[in-house]
């Protein structure tokens, strides 16, 4: 079997880059283990211009958030199904001096433009706890990551692109300028594999810096609200119905794929400060995001084996940064556009010769 590209893994990172790869004329193999915990699966996929206490702009937000809005529409046109969803992010102020804050910093043009005007703090009275009021974010909302990973996922299937199975770093031949995998033949290896990239013997030496995160979800009867509410932590309405996620936590120790019962207790603790409504728990998940050292993406070819290439450490922001440096870095595999120096490997090439 010949192909151009081999991607392994198929969180978001490797469904995008899949997919732009695809709908640029490009013949692309997944190699997939489904049965391997997945980020993606367990993440709320919010998009937000304006984060943290500090309401920092988002990294590149003018240039990522306009294309992922695109691509995800473009995505949800062509293989059905809801994907794409927007909505206002609410954050209620904690305190005059935070409402004093907050205001005044925002009324910067660079940030005014991702406010609204006057927030509907009425709209929210009834469940959620707003005496100062609140700022109401706009150019947001959050993407089914779940649906999105579904719908690639049958996409190659049916094209018959998709390998069920879990890689063999021992098979990969890189005697020859192409690359070879089994009974596969491809010009570059392309690893989007998150978390799991650590153990990859060609990328392991990559500084990643992986962050542990739990949601819940819960059933918040009566529940109208269909924005965001963040304070710290964030209610996420799923359907309309009622049906919530609550998140997340951000650990860097016990780095492994359990649900603990101090960060339910966590959640629950932040949620109860500011949310009105009792709700039932129906699942508790958790996720181990790909983040980086210095919280930039990790795309290239590695230093001594052009064949091979990654795709990876997108973080916390995926849902945006994949889309982007997708094309970016399908553009530079076609040698037609340079990737973008932040995020481009040889940044940290040193790590690996020093670890030859």
């Amino acid at each position: 079997m010949k192909a151009e590209y081999l991607i392994v893994g198929q969180g978001l990172a490797g469904s995008v880059l899949a997919w732009t790869l695809d709908q640029r004329g490009h013949r692309v193999l997944i190699l997939n283990d489904s049965s391997l915990p997945s980020a993606s699966k367990a993440s709320a996929g919010i998009f937000n211009p304006l984060t943290g206490k500090k309401l920092n702009r988002t990294w590149k937000a003018d240039e990522l958030f306009p294309f992922a809005r695109q691509f995800y529409g473009d995505l949800q046109q062509k293989l059905g199904g809801e994907l794409l969803h927007f909505c206002d992010i609410y954050r209620p102020f904690r305190s005059i001096e935070e409402q004093n804050a907050y205001l005044s910093q925002t009324a910067a043009p660079s940030l005014a433009k991702y406010v609204r005007e006057e927030a509907e703090d009425e709209k929210y009275r009834d469940f959620i706890e707003n005496p100062y009021g609140g700022l109401q974010i706009i150019q947001s909302g959050w993407v089914d990551c779940v649906k999105v990973l579904e719908k690639i996922k049958e996409y190659f299937i049916e094209k018959g692109q998709y390998i069920e199975g879990h890689v063999n770093y021992e098979s990969i031949d890189l005697e020859t300028e192409k690359a070879k995998y089994e009974n596969v033949e491809v010009e570059k290896i392309i690893f989007c594999e998150g978390y799991e990239a650590r153990q990859n013997p060609f990328f392991k030496w990559l500084p990643f810096n992986p962050v542990k995160g739990q949601n819940l979800i819960a059933l918040i009867e009566g529940y109208p609200i269909a924005e965001i509410i963040n304070q710290g932590t964030f209610v996420l309405p799923l359907d309309g119905k009622g049906k919530c996620r609550i998140g997340a936590t951000y650990t860097w120790h016990d780095i492994d794929w359990q649900t603990t019962q101090d960060a339910k207790e966590f959640l629950e603790e932040k949620v109860k400060t500011y949310l009105k409504p009792t709700y039932q728990i129906l699942e508790q998940q958790v996720g181990i995001r790909p983040s980086t050292k210095d919280r930039r993406p990790l795309v290239g070819l590695h230093p001594e084996y052009p064949q091979l290439a990654i795709f990876n450490g997108l973080g916390t922001k995926g849902v945006t940064l994949a889309p982007y440096f997708a094309e970016q870095f399908a553009k530079f595999l076609e040698s037609v556009e340079e990737l973008d120096p932040e995020v481009n490997i040889e940044r940290v090439f040193s790590l690996y010769f020093r670890s030859e």
